[in-house]
């Protein structure tokens, strides 16, 4: 047996003498084995060691073990404690990544308690969770920080609909209009009562104006301005609206991005036909909040790069120079809009309308 196996094995065998918890959480492990793997690299290249001692190297891992046990004040629950061999070990296999597995945690994307402040972001490189590349052209980058948006303009607990309950209007004052890095619509501060929170600012909202919220359905259609949030069924035929959402009090998960719009068509028994910015139409409860009016910054389409440096500033790499031949996709086609796609709510007797 090489002396390069002797000493993986006794790497392995470190390990092994760690407690689980320290081993798991990755606290002092990874650091740990980095620092005694690059011993084990300089014995096997030292001349003063031959593959003839071999009892010599067994030796000299087990009081290796020892002396790491004792230094760091870890309990005796290695070897003697699960009766294992520490020269009965396989060989031990590591692998190579440019991210540190045990520090890749999303934060911002697991708080559950809202806050109007920023949270910190760390860069991904385009790696998931393995430390593989998922998505090309990622990478560096100015420094962004996330900011919760409340895509539920009703409150927690009330829902859209007829009943008289949902009379009540909530107003809030817009407090500020700002850019947000991770998005290309800006972002509006909203207060009302004793609660503030972001949501995504319309074409001509500016700071205090007064928007209103109201999830309440009544025979004749509201005369709502641009910023308001109201059910698409108490909306009048033909207004421009945004934020839509999909399925009632799920959150607006449609209509999102900058300059975008949606046209409320018409109302067909209980439900509300929208034209999507596709030209593609979905047909909707009645009870689904939308925001009236056009999503803010609509030459955002239209904004000259200027140089490749800016690119590099939003986090964008460069293509691959590799000439690749052009599929299918590339020319033009000519085809006919799908059906419209129902999103009504299963279980209730509503057909799916005739596209017009």
């Amino acid at each position: 047996m090489s002396l390069y196996a002797l000493a993986s094995r006794g790497l392995r065998a470190i390990t092994l003498a760690l407690p689980n918890t320290t081993a798991r959480a990755g606290t002092q492990g990874p650091r740990l084995l980095a620092h005694h793997r690059s011993i084990t690299s300089s014995i096997v290249v030292s001349s003063s060691y031959s593959s003839s001692s071999s009892s010599a190297a067994a030796a000299w891992c087990r009081s290796l073990a020892a002396r790491i046990t004792a230094r760091r004040g870890i309990p005796e629950s290695g070897f003697a404690a699960r009766g294992v061999d520490a020269m009965a070990l396989g060989p031990a296999q590591g692998f190579h990544t440019t991210t540190e597995l045990h520090v890749y945690k999303a934060i911002w994307k697991k708080k559950k308690t809202y806050t109007i402040r920023p949270i910190g972001r760390k860069k991904t490189g385009g790696r998931d969770h393995t430390g593989r590349i998922r998505t090309h052209g990622i990478g560096g980058g100015h420094r962004q920080c996330y900011r919760m948006i409340d895509f539920k303009r009703l409150p927690e607990g009330l829902m859209a609909g007829r009943l008289d309950e949902n009379k009540k209007v909530m107003e809030e004052k817009v407090m500020e209009v700002r850019y947000d890095p991770l998005r290309s619509a800006d972002i509006a501060l909203v207060a009302g009562g004793t609660h503030k929170r972001w949501i995504i600012a319309t074409q001509s909202m500016q700071p205090g104006d007064v928007i209103k919220t109201s999830g309440f359905i009544g025979r004749m259609a509201v005369l709502a301005h641009e910023g308001d949030a109201y059910p698409v069924g108490a909306l009048p035929v033909g207004t421009l609206i945004n934020n839509l959402e999909v399925k009632p009090g799920a959150g607006a998960q449609l209509i999102r991005a900058a300059g975008t719009c949606g046209l409320l068509i018409r109302k067909v028994e209980g439900t509300a036909i929208i034209q999507l910015p596709s030209k593609h139409q979905i047909q909707v409860a009645e009870t689904c909040m939308a925001t009236v009016g056009r999503v803010s910054r609509v030459e955002h389409n239209k904004e000259p790069i200027g140089k490749a440096g800016r690119n590099r500033r939003f986090g964008r790499r460069p293509q691959s120079g590799l000439w690749q031949r052009k599929g299918g996709w590339a020319g033009r086609k000519i085809r006919p809009l799908p059906p419209i796609k129902n999103y009504a709510a299963k279980g209730s007797l509503i057909k799916p309308a005739t596209p017009v």
